[in-house]
């Protein structure tokens, strides 16, 4: 799945998305000074320098499977110990941090009840374990509408919606199926405006993603055509775009 990419093309794509998502997510996690973090698939390091902020580099770490969103993270947040690797093995001491957090992170996990077992593993007694995923299923992601128009020209495009946790229910069930306890479900919705329809069709192109994946392997007259269908789909003149995110906030195994 294309999430080696450069860090400039995710923000362009998912970033407008994932920074206010980042700000409720510490917030409904009730990140406070004094506390230990760690930021888990951390991307180009949008969350984790949320947790900088709040924490300061020496108390928060973090880790993602992309050497490019590797390196883009280390400069983003100096003195954060940010490394390569996986959410199902994390390179983290048993019960070493107060906050363990992944946003945007566990539908695209290789196997998600592991990877929020690690989760739950490397969190305190007494710490908070939260995820996000976005609500996909239900047309109310921010990839909606593209992938309303995908599938309306190929009914077999393989959208998100399929991905783990992103149906109604799905991500406490795996919560709960990977041990965590005091699991509480909710909702986070961010609204994201855009000046005109280039500004949010450009982003498709740049290889992000499954849906970067989709219009890549187009030819050049079915990407027209889709760029087409989906212009269709919004305002002429500026608009917003309102996403949301299922998300789960759980204490560790006892």
């Amino acid at each position: 799945m294309a999430f080696d990419v450069a860090a400039d093309s995710y923000a362009r794509f998912m970033g407008r998305y994932s920074e206010p998502l980042a700000d409720r997510l510490v917030e409904i996690a009730g990140v406070r000074a004094g506390q230990r973090a760690v930021d888990v698939g951390c991307g180009p390091g949008v969350l984790t320098s949320r947790l900088v902020e709040r924490l300061g580099p020496d108390n928060v770490d973090a880790i993602d499977p992309s050497p490019s969103f590797v390196a883009a993270a280390r400069e983003r947040c100096p003195g954060v110990d940010i490394r390569y690797g996986r959410a199902e093995a994390l390179p983290f001491a048993d019960v070493a941090y107060d906050v363990v957090l992944a946003n945007l992170v566990v539908h695209f996990m290789s196997d998600p009840v592991q990877g929020l077992q690690e989760m739950g593993r490397v969190a305190r007694a007494e710490g908070v374990v939260a995820a996000t995923v976005w609500n996909h299923a239900t047309a109310t992601g921010p990839l909606s509408t593209f992938w309303q128009a995908a599938k309306d020209l190929d009914p077999d495009a393989a959208d998100e919606a399929t991905l783990p946790g992103t149906g109604e229910g799905d991500l406490g069930t795996l919560a709960r199926e990977a041990g965590l306890q005091d699991v509480v479900e909710g909702t986070i919705t961010v609204t994201v405006p855009y000046s005109s329809f280039e500004e949010w069709w450009e982003p498709y192109t740049l290889g992000v993603g499954p849906a970067g994946d989709h219009v890549r392997q187009l030819d050049e007259a079915a990407r027209a055509e889709l760029r087409k269908h989906c212009r269709e789909r919004l305002p002429t003149g500026p608009f917003t775009v309102e996403a949301t995110a299922w998300s789960v906030l759980a204490r560790p195994p006892a």
